[in-house]
């Protein structure tokens, strides 16, 4: 007994000893580059000529809802007369009804082209909600320190920015080695099928491999991630899939006063509360494991000890990551019924119901994996199961080993050399996903510093971005260009 009991003591000390040395050994992993000129911009013309843009109500198509063709017709003049330089030395081609790609030629043929991509079209607001505003949404008002107004965040603020970075080059006599395209689709909100989808297609046609693609995506934080006083920029490494499940059962309608033993709502209702009750598997991998691996040195001494031992602390890392549904999304394919369809009469049994189960999946997942777990958890033939038409696959995960990746984490560091810069996954659908059969490099991040209660105000009211923070923005891209495409 006591030679077991010695053995145990003398396993925990190893254990101990190796958990305070990787403790001890988990160093920053965050570059210093050198200084870079910082460009110079006036921040309130800057405002302004976002302001303006704003106005433009820009309104993604949906169904029984045409898109607004005068307005996006004007966007593009605001455009044409705003950016003088960058429509008088680049090769604009319109793209379908609205969108447009832009071709910025470099002086090296040889290498392969970058991308910044954005969109030109806006989420609705509900109607009703414009009182809720501070400022109308579509009035691009400049107040507070802030230009108010919907798109600002998502994603018009992004197109200008890239476009105010192009025309102070342009202006400064820069030329980039590289060549670069501004591609900009006017229908991302509702799928990207006629603008981003329309633009890879084009570029697959022409033979053309990209180094590298930014699209909006993470953004910088500021007190979201536990144990981190600085700000984080989160650049999206990879996004979730997506596909939404239909669940049909036909039952026997009639009056309710002699029902059978099991009716179609009980049906579908004991389906859903299966498939609820039987979330698919956790996984820590990719963008969202490499967050705590990037972050983790800066954290305090406990949370060190936590992060530099995943390989023993996992378990309990991802159980604390599920009890909250921001993180939750982070580490599973999601499981959310959104619609649950049956009756319309309390006493009449309804001959059919139907519920839309929506799964945001996971890299390492798929839309048949999917639909597998479905299928095994519901079990009841009774259950029919099909798809919604819009689906798509996870992306695949760009590196963050490549020069692509240097350049925009240096680029970064550079503008913001306060802030610490990791990779994470992208939880919600981007038109960048179109592009990852163009490009091993596909990063997805807007660089603007945002509080924790500024997130909802993306697609919610209020929509609104700091003057400041946006001459911030038009900086990164300039210095960007300057380092990806030297």
């Amino acid at each position: 007994m006591k030679r077991l009991l010695l053995s145990v003591a003398l396993g925990v000390s190893l254990l101990v000893v190796v958990l305070v040395v990787r403790t001890l050994t988990f160093r920053s992993r965050q570059v210093v580059p050198e200084p870079a000129t910082a460009l110079t911009v006036d921040a309130e013309a800057l405002a302004s000529r976002l302001s303006g843009a704003l106005r433009l109500k820009t309104v993604a198509a949906s169904e029984g809802t045409p898109a607004d063709d005068a307005a996006f017709e004007a966007l593009h003049s605001y455009l044409r007369e705003h950016f003088p330089r960058v429509h008088a030395e680049l090769k604009r081609e319109p793209v379908g009804a609205h969108s447009v790609l832009y071709t910025w030629r470099g002086t090296d043929a040889s290498l392969r082209p970058m991308m910044l991509l954005g969109h030109l079209d806006v989420v609705p607001v509900t109607p009703g909600t414009e009182e809720a505003w501070a400022h109308p949404p579509f009035d691009g008002v400049v107040a507070d320190g802030f230009v108010w107004g919907r798109g600002a965040l998502d994603d018009k603020g992004s197109v200008l920015a890239q476009l105010e970075a192009v025309e102070a080059l342009l202006a400064a006599g820069e030329k980039p080695r590289r060549t670069v395209l501004l591609a900009f689709g006017a229908d991302e909100e509702v799928g990207g099928q006629a603008g981003a989808v329309v633009i890879a297609k084009l570029l697959q046609e022409r033979g053309v491999r990209l180094e590298s693609v930014l699209d909006e995506g993470g953004v910088i934080t500021s007190g979201t991630v536990p144990g981190v006083s600085a700000p984080v920029a989160l650049v999206g490494t990879s996004e979730k899939g997506f596909v939404s499940v239909v669940l049909t059962v036909k039952g026997e309608g009639g009056h309710s006063s002699m029902p059978p033993p099991s009716t179609a709502v009980g049906v579908l209702a004991s389906a859903v509360s299966r498939l609820e009750a039987a979330p698919m598997s956790t996984r820590l991998q990719g963008g969202s494991r490499e967050l705590f691996t990037r972050v983790g040195p800066e954290m305090p001494f406990g949370m060190r000890l936590l992060f530099a031992n995943l390989w023993l602390t996992e378990p309990l890392v991802v159980s604390q990551l599920t009890a909250r549904p921001t993180t939750n999304a982070a580490v599973r394919t999601t499981t959310a019924v959104t619609v649950f369809q049956g009756g319309v009469k309390d006493n009449v049994l309804p001959p059919s119901a139907r519920a839309v189960v929506n799964f945001r999946i996971l890299p390492g997942d798929s839309v048949d994996s999917v639909l597998a777990h479905v299928k095994a958890t519901v079990d009841d033939a009774r259950v029919e199961v099909g798809t919604l038409d819009f689906q798509s696959e996870p992306s695949p995960v760009s590196p963050t080993t490549s020069e692509s990746w240097r350049e925009l984490e240096r680029s970064l560091r550079q503008v913001f050399p306060e802030v610490l810069v990791s990779p994470y996954l992208n939880v919600a659908a981007t038109d960048s996903r179109h592009f990852v059969g163009l490009s091993d490099n596909v990063y997805r991040f807007f660089p603007v510093l945002l509080q924790r209660e500024d997130l909802p105000r993306i697609h919610g009211k209020d929509e609104r971005i700091a003057v400041t923070a946006y001459a911030q923005a038009v900086r990164f891209y300039a210095q960007y260009l300057r380092n990806a495409a030297r």
